[in-house]
């Protein structure tokens, strides 16, 4: 076989490049909308405490449901992605009907403490069951929907490992919420809530991303000559 001959066949035996997984950075990014993402979906609540200080609970509420919708406005006119602020908007919509009709402040955040409750035993469940749910959400925000890992038992291993950790870390977080809701401390309650919102997602997050790519860049062990 000549060199030619060998070089036009080399393109034949190349397996196909995969795209790219994103990097931590691109993919932190894309999960927590940005800076500006995480400052937005912030605001309304920041509104709700300081108003809420400083005058009644029906001012405050108007007060954070109208910037919220200034927010969501802002980002369809710059025709800028809104599921971050749709979902900001959702939240505080529910929180500030619910506080509204029952004239308790602490109401407004009801339902960021029944939410998480939910979301840290279903993660705990997943993982019980050997379908870890940060595995499958790995699937579709990341693998584009393949599931490759599935049959991988050190990612099984590894995902169901990481989903404990969130539910574990979700569920404390939301026990310190739901305790200052149950002790009334309606103002702590709401430093609480910016405080144990995104700071401990972004760190599981950045934890999961370095986790599952240094696991899946980890070399495979080589065939025995001869197999």
């Amino acid at each position: 076989m000549t060199t030619g001959q060998h070089r036009a066949a080399q393109p034949e035996t190349d397996p196909p490049d995969e795209e790219p997984l994103p990097t931590v950075a691109e993919q932190m990014a894309d999960q927590l909308g940005g800076w500006r993402g995480l400052v937005e979906s912030s605001i309304p609540v920041v509104v709700f405490v300081f108003a809420n200080i400083i005058g009644e609970l029906r001012p405050a509420v108007i007060a954070s449901v109208a910037v919220a919708l200034v927010i969501a406005g802002l980002r369809l006119v710059q025709r800028r992605p809104i599921r971050h602020a749709v979902n900001g908007l959702f939240g505080v919509g529910v929180g500030a009907a619910i506080a509204w009709r029952t004239g308790d402040e602490r109401d407004f955040y009801l339902p960021g403490i029944l939410y998480g409750i939910g979301y840290g035993i279903a993660l705990l469940i997943s993982a019980a069951v050997r379908q870890p749910l940060v595995g499958w959400i790995w699937s579709v925000l990341v693998a584009k929907g393949r599931s490759e890992w599935r049959d991988d038992p050190k990612l099984v291993r590894t995902f169901t490992q990481l989903t404990v950790l969130w539910g574990v870390v979700w569920l404390a977080k939301v026990g310190v919420q739901a305790g200052l809701y149950l002790a009334h401390q309606d103002t702590a309650l709401g430093v609480a809530r910016l405080a144990l919102g995104y700071p401990p997602y972004a760190l599981l997050l950045l934890i999961t991303v370095w986790t599952v790519r240094r696991v899946t860049r980890e070399p495979q062990p080589s065939p025995l000559p001869g197999a």
